[in-house]
């Protein structure tokens, strides 16, 4: 039940919040220097890293909680240790490939 919730509050967090920051983003880049800078300047603040770092953990979860959605769909996966097991993953997979993600951003490597 977590799981298939927290699919549904990443979905949307990631259309509301995702949505909002793109058009703030083209918005800045569109208005000039000035308004691109202050949108640097918020993006790149600890908030504005909190929120990426969030949005990319919303993402990854969404993915990995659809992907199991996708294996149940086939009908798959409902044997109660799989299920709870793969449920228990979707959450490690996310935020390990959340981790991993930004440890490449930071490292430079991507």
């Amino acid at each position: 039940m977590a799981v298939s919730i927290m699919h549904r509050v990443t979905g949307n967090g990631l259309a509301t919040a995702g949505a909002l920051g793109l058009v703030w983003w083209l918005m800045a880049a569109a208005s000039g220097p000035e308004a691109y800078a202050t949108f640097v300047t918020c993006a790149t603040s600890p908030i504005g890293y909190l929120v990426m770092a969030g949005l990319s953990w919303f993402f990854f979860q969404h993915l990995c909680s659809g992907l199991r959605h996708f294996v149940l769909d086939m009908g798959a996966g409902y044997e109660l240790t799989n299920n709870k097991l793969w449920s228990v993953l979707t959450f490690v997979l996310s935020t390990l490939l959340t981790i991993a993600f930004w440890a490449a951003i930071c490292t430079g490597k991507f």
